[in-house]
């Protein structure tokens, strides 16, 4: 009996720790603005975690990279070839935008998959991923898409607005539409996966064992992965057909 009870007691930890609380916030008043408190609290988390890294991992160059070292090289190349793919041959300046969405998004996803956050209780609702929250994939989206105008005007000025219509007048509203539905895009794809993710492992949880959900878990790692890789792809293919200027 005493085996049992104490089987039940960790599974209802575990089943408290991947519990989802929807809809309620922490919210923070500053200056006439409300902010979720929680997301300002965990992509703070994240940032710090990728500056420490970072200054970990330079802070010693060698001309034989250590494995610290190496690593880094290894994600700035990819960073790198990434953006040469998709934007061409002036990607330069934009490895920076591309390598900052990949690996906060990234970082983020895989904090919300591995730290417990659950663990540190709040007054109101709970600690999650950033991209957990609608506002930050919204966030995320709307900078790719400022990125995107930004290049376009750039390089061709007022020009640029003549591919609205191009190849006729006609196509005008069809084109407007399909560059303010690029970010609506980007976010819902980011959240939604995000999100569903998420409600699986709690469903799991809920329903078997917890030696079934783990690896559900784990495959949420390789996806939390491929959804940063999904987002920083897509934004370095619209900052790329913005420079080209066609569709």
């Amino acid at each position: 009996m005493d085996v049992i009870s104490s089987s039940i007691k960790t599974y209802n930890i575990w089943f408290e720790i991947s519990g989802v609380e929807v809809g309620q916030h922490l919210y923070w008043q500053i200056g006439g603005l409300q902010i979720h408190a929680q997301v300002l609290i965990t992509s703070w988390v994240v940032i710090a975690i990728l500056l420490v890294s970072v200054i970990i991992a330079v802070r010693n160059p060698q001309t034989i990279p250590t494995d610290g070292q190496n690593l880094f090289e290894y994600i700035l190349e990819f960073i790198r070839d990434l953006s040469k793919t998709q934007i061409g041959d002036e990607y330069g300046p934009w490895i920076p935008f591309i390598g900052t969405m990949f690996l906060f998004i990234f970082v983020s996803n895989w904090s919300g998959a591995l730290l417990p956050w659950k663990i540190i209780e709040l007054p109101h609702g709970e600690l999650a991923a950033p991209t957990n929250d609608i506002n930050t994939t919204v966030a995320l989206a709307l900078l790719t898409s400022v990125a995107y105008f930004y290049a376009g005007l750039s390089k061709k000025g007022l020009s640029y607005f003549e591919k609205y219509i191009k190849p006729t007048p006609i196509l005008l509203p069809i084109n407007i539409l399909e560059d303010f539905t690029k970010p609506l895009s980007l976010s819902f794809r980011l959240f939604g996966n995000i999100l569903a993710d998420e409600l699986v492992v709690v469903v799991l949880v809920s329903l078997v064992p917890l030696v079934i959900p783990i690896p559900v878990m784990l495959l949420g790692l390789f996806t939390s992965g491929i959804q940063a890789l999904i987002f920083a792809t897509l934004a370095a293919a619209y900052i790329g057909e913005s420079m080209e200027g066609h569709h």
